[in-house]
């Protein structure tokens, strides 16, 4: 194994959860009610693939420039207040795996300019050598198109990398892409379907750290 590709939202950082919050704020902005349930409803899901759904659920009442408006305005108070909230494990498994040789990279369905606020925000930008973002390729999760063009990007073959998501449709794109797919559940947890196509499944990024050690002694024995 050569690369870790990681995805962002859900996996290094607890921003589902700040997503949530400001979907709640915006829906009843918008006069749609809380709206923080859809996070679950999009999750992986690029901006085109996202308003899609917001669109079918919610019809005429769904005004994507007020929703936009009023959940920038939230995320933007929010983030003027708070570092943005890291996931456990995330700094000592980066470390280790910049020790053991590994390319990374970042495949995210969030758009550039939020991804790398986000790993400059959390100091941890300069681990990545690649990042492919949703505003970047064609088709989003759970299509291949992201981890294979972070493949390309890394100079890697997909079965010489492992994948690191926390959803469904992201785990579906990496494994469709042939890449080594590990999960670190967060907001939604891994049914049947997911538990078969996963090479496992873990509390969190220090655990995966400890997977990856275990691997290294048992072939060096």
């Amino acid at each position: 194994m050569e690369a870790v590709i990681f995805d962002m939202d859900g996996l290094m950082f607890d921003t589902e959860r700040v997503f949530v919050q400001a979907w709640d704020y915006a829906g009843e902005k918008i006069g749609i009610g809380k709206a923080g349930y859809m996070t679950l409803k999009t999750l992986g899901l690029n901006k085109k693939e996202s308003e899609a759904v917001w669109k079918r659920d919610f019809g005429e009442a769904y005004d994507p420039e007020a929703l936009r408006a009023y959940t920038k305005e939230f995320l933007s108070d929010y983030y003027a207040n708070n570092k943005v909230p890291v996931k456990k494990g995330l700094y000592v498994l980066l470390e280790y795996l910049r020790q053991k040789g590994f390319r990374l990279a970042v495949a995210s369905s969030s758009p550039r300019w939020e991804v790398e606020r986000h790993l400059k925000d959390a100091g941890v930008f300069g681990y990545f050598g690649v990042v492919v973002c949703g505003d970047t390729v064609e088709r989003s999760k759970p299509a291949p198109d992201i981890y294979l063009a972070a493949c390309r990007k890394l100079g890697t073959a997909p079965e010489a990398c492992y994948a690191l998501e926390d959803s469904k449709n992201g785990l579906l794109s990496a494994h469709q892409a042939g890449c080594v797919a590990l999960m670190v559940p967060d907001l939604w947890q891994p049914d049947e379907e997911v538990r078969l196509l996963a090479a496992g499944i873990f509390d969190d990024l220090e655990k995966v750290k400890q997977y990856l050690e275990g691997l290294e002694e048992s072939k060096s024995r």
